[in-house]
């Protein structure tokens, strides 16, 4: 079961683990959104689409019954929480407070409420739990303070499972990927709402501090990112495919370019290096 199949890694996934054969639940944010039907066209009926928003607790129930419904005593293999968000990327300052929340409220809340409403499922077959979290949750990076909060948390949650139900036989694992592009980055429109909430709730002393050159070329970042990101997911797959089916799986994977070396010299280097850096 994923969450997240409407774009991005979790769509990618979706397909890449129904060719493989598997039997797919994937759990979208719009069952009729373009996502979905994207999936329906292309994928085989193995597939079942779930109605699921993570941060709603009705919907997450009815999933877990579904779900449970087909697989009955067999249990469930594999839970991927996949679905997050990304909020408006710029300094931590800047941010407005319901950035913060959402990002906490998607990205761990919703994460956490999934793992332990399906975890008696992947009890039964002594399954995987495998947490999608990211570079940013692993090592500080300019801009992304809420975002990054959230995958932190959602690393450590994941650290503190591996360690809770390894008496259990689940195995759990985190992803750290590094940049990819995938719907997460979000569209324009989208970036507009949010700018304007931004800048709205600044207060004049700051927006003076930062200047409005400043400020207005955060958009411009934001709108530049897909260019620095990778468009081949295949690393990112190729590491959750590993945490579902290695007999050892790592407890944590970092597919992707530097997302290793930065983590390491993040670990090992002095941080005012990490930072210069």
């Amino acid at each position: 079961m994923l969450s997240g199949s409407d774009t991005g890694i979790g769509h990618a996934l979706a397909k890449y683990l129904d060719n493989l054969g598997f039997v797919v639940f994937a759990g979208v944010l719009n069952k009729d959104g373009p996502g979905a039907e994207e999936l329906r066209r292309t994928c085989s009926r193995r597939l079942s689409l779930l109605q699921l928003d993570i941060t709603n607790a009705t919907q997450v129930k009815e999933a877990y019954l579904k779900v449970s419904e087909k697989v009955q005593n067999t249990g469930l293999w594999g839970v991927v929480n996949n679905a997050g968000i990304l909020g408006f990327p710029a300094d931590g300052e800047l941010l407005p407070m319901s950035t913060y929340r959402q990002c906490m409220e998607v990205n761990f809340f919703g994460a956490v409420e999934v793992s332990k409403t399906f975890l008696p499922l992947l009890r039964k077959s002594q399954g995987r739990l495998v947490n999608m979290s990211s570079m940013a949750g692993g090592i500080p990076l300019p801009s992304f303070a809420a975002y990054g909060a959230s995958k932190a948390a959602l690393s450590m949650f994941s650290g503190v499972m591996r360690q809770d139900l390894s008496k259990w036989g689940i195995k759990v694992a985190a992803i750290h990927p590094s940049g990819f592009r995938t719907g997460i980055q979000g569209t324009s429109d989208l970036w507009d709402k949010q700018e304007k909430e931004l800048m709205e709730n600044l207060p004049a002393d700051t927006r003076q501090d930062y200047g409005e050159d400043y400020l207005l070329g955060l958009k411009s970042y934001l709108l530049h990112m897909p260019m620095y990101c990778n468009a081949d997911l295949s690393p990112v797959l190729s590491a959750i495919l590993h945490a579902l089916l290695a007999k050892r799986p790592r407890g944590l994977y970092t597919p992707g370019k530097g997302a290793y070396m930065l983590l390491c010299i993040f670990c090992y280097f002095p941080l005012w290096f990490y930072d210069f850096f």
